[in-house]
């Protein structure tokens, strides 16, 4: 399977907006390293956003806010943030 910025964007928007644990994230970010076919037009891009994503769940590394957004403007997005009261 091939691995793309979209894919890699997804899966972290997916936890942000919280379809997914960060285990979750951080296991697929893993085996994605390890087994899947990175896009060869983005592969250090990809390699390194699945590194860091992989890393998440280690307290010494975490994923702030920032580095989602970070992340995520590296693969080519921009974070919007809204804000609505519990109903």
């Amino acid at each position: 399977m091939k691995i793309t910025r979209t894919d890699v964007a997804q899966k972290l928007i997916d936890y942000l907006q919280h379809r997914i644990a960060l285990a979750e994230l951080v296991d697929w970010a893993e085996q994605a390293l390890m087994e899947a076919d990175l896009d060869e037009h983005d592969v250090e891009l990809l390699r390194d956003a699945l590194a860091h994503l992989g890393l998440a769940d280690v307290k010494a590394f975490g994923l702030s806010w920032e580095e989602c957004e970070q992340l995520l403007i590296r693969l080519g997005y921009r974070a919007l943030v809204q804000v609505s009261p519990i109903a």
